[in-house]
């Protein structure tokens, strides 16, 4: 018989799976040194280990931007996740050996390495809530400041993003913007040639109030696109840690520091329509 505390409950007024209409995003992968790695993931996630690529740990950082339909309307959610990539410690023995750039290409099958969240910052109350319950994310306010690539603008392959600090309004049902910036980066991509890789499901762990380890895979149905860096483009991605005395700019600063971004990968959901050019009608 199958354990029935297999599966949390989900709690109202949720429901799974939480489908997508519309998705934006981009990761930075940071290959760094295992030890300060390991340290913060059995202080955040105990029944996790760190994956290493060829002796090194892989902290990444995800920015989304999605949208979602509901019977009452949409609405549109900006995050970012910070992780490091890792597995379970039970499961050490099924994970591959890989280098970075075959797990980057989705050569692991198991889908045991996955992104253990550290920080999950994020623009919406209700998203922050339903992370929270249903997936064990250590998810907070934040607002964001975003550029990317856009067929509705100028060419270019070019994301820039800053996350800033907010806070709960009283009643918690909105965020307060503050000035103050957390940390931005930039990714410029132009003219450099992706791979198509299937990467996806992607599995997310985390780790709820009573310490149980929660697993939840996420579906992209289109390929993502990987630009893999060496010495020669490593300076197209630059990360900026603007308050180092925040747990997310201490943790960054500790476990990416100036280290150069090894790969890039994003996704940006396909147009659906396209109002065209007006033309004048003739005059009669």
């Amino acid at each position: 018989m199958a354990d029935p505390l297999s599966r949390p409950p989900v709690p109202a007024p949720y429901q799974l799976p939480f489908h997508y209409g519309a998705l934006h995003n981009v990761g930075l992968d940071f290959l760094v040194d295992p030890a300060p790695a390991r340290a913060l993931l059995a202080e955040r996630h105990p029944a996790l280990a760190v994956a290493e690529f060829d002796g090194r740990a892989c902290v990444t950082l995800n920015y989304q931007l999605y949208f979602a339909q509901y019977p009452n309307g949409g609405g549109i959610t900006q995050e970012i996740e910070c992780s490091i990539i890792a597995h379970p410690k039970g499961e050490a023995d099924r994970v591959a050996g890989l280098s970075y750039r075959e797990f980057a290409h989705g050569y692991d099958q198991t889908k045991l390495l996955g992104i253990a969240r550290l920080h999950v910052l994020c623009d919406n109350p209700l998203a922050i809530d339903a992370g929270t319950k249903l997936f064990g994310e250590p998810k907070y306010p934040a607002w964001f400041e975003a550029a990317m690539p856009s067929l509705n603008g100028p060419s270019g392959e070019r994301w820039d993003v800053t996350c800033r600090q907010a806070s709960f309004t009283p009643d918690g049902t909105a965020l307060e913007r503050h000035d103050e910036a957390l940390f931005s980066f930039t990714a410029d991509l132009t003219g450099l040639v992706p791979t198509p890789v299937n990467n996806t499901p992607i599995t997310g762990y985390g780790t709820d109030a009573d310490g149980r380890a929660l697993a939840g895979p996420l579906n992209v149905y289109q390929p993502y696109r990987h630009h893999n860096l060496d010495a020669a483009t490593a300076d197209r991605v630059r990360l900026r840690i603007a308050d180092r005395g925040s747990e997310v700019g201490r943790h960054l600063s500790d476990l990416v520091a100036d280290r150069p971004a090894a790969g890039v990968w994003s996704y940006q959901s396909p147009p659906v329509a396209a109002h065209n050019h007006p033309y004048y009608l003739p005059a009669r």
